[in-house]
């Protein structure tokens, strides 16, 4: 009888040691439940309403997107409001205030999302390239980078010459003067500076997406 009670006194410390040090269920799940999708990165999305972050902030985001819905993009990046603040700022000039035309933007983009094996910077931007003139003989000459530079049949000199750009800028970084020039030769160093900044930026949306594993809506 004795041996029982003492068992029944460790087993209740135990269970109050336990409850003691519990760890508390995150804030975007007060039920303490698995979350219902969470990244590969193990990095939960912020709630999919107006509680993601500051008022203002995710009012600007949502004028962005289609239907004013927050992508899983957003609520990833709503983690960090001033990160995400200086990111909408940045793309919504990139998709919207550039002299640079759109197709050239959206296929540098696209590039981008094949080099860097980004499925959800393709997916999203898929329509857009298509909106903007681009082709689905284009989007799969696109699966074969190398090829793709010197398809004179379903590329423009101006097509081939972004494409070149956006190869080396994402391969090696480091442009060439022959690929500089060229580029040179079909667009003004407005378009030019611009089409850098593009490639540049998504880029960074590409190896984001990658490290964070984003899904797809």
């Amino acid at each position: 009888m004795k041996s029982i009670c003492r068992q029944s006194t460790i087993l209740a410390a135990v269970v109050a040691a336990c409850t003691l040090f519990a760890i508390p269920a995150r804030a975007e799940d007060p039920a303490g439940a698995p979350p219902k999708s969470l990244p590969r990165s193990g990095i939960p999305y912020r709630p999919d309403n107006d509680q993601a972050g500051p008022p203002e902030l995710v009012k600007a985001i949502r004028a962005r997107r289609k239907e004013g819905k927050l992508l899983n993009l957003d609520r990833m990046l709503l983690h960090s409001p001033p990160f995400a603040q200086g990111w909408n700022a940045m793309f919504g000039a990139i998709r919207g205030k550039l002299s640079l035309t759109p197709k050239l933007r959206e296929l540098a983009i696209m590039s981008v999302g094949v080099l860097n094996k980004s499925e959800y910077e393709r997916i999203q931007h898929e329509p857009e390239f298509l909106a903007a003139g681009g082709t689905r003989e284009q989007l799969a000459a696109l699966e074969k980078p190398a090829a793709a530079l010197a398809d004179v049949k379903r590329f423009d000199e101006a097509e081939r010459a972004t494409l070149a750009l956006t190869y080396e800028m994402t391969r090696d970084v480091k442009v060439s003067d022959a690929t500089m020039k060229r580029v040179r030769a079909v667009l003004p160093d407005q378009q030019v500076v611009e089409l850098i900044g593009a490639i540049a930026g998504y880029n960074m949306v590409s190896r984001f997406l990658v490290a964070t594993g984003v899904e797809k809506e």
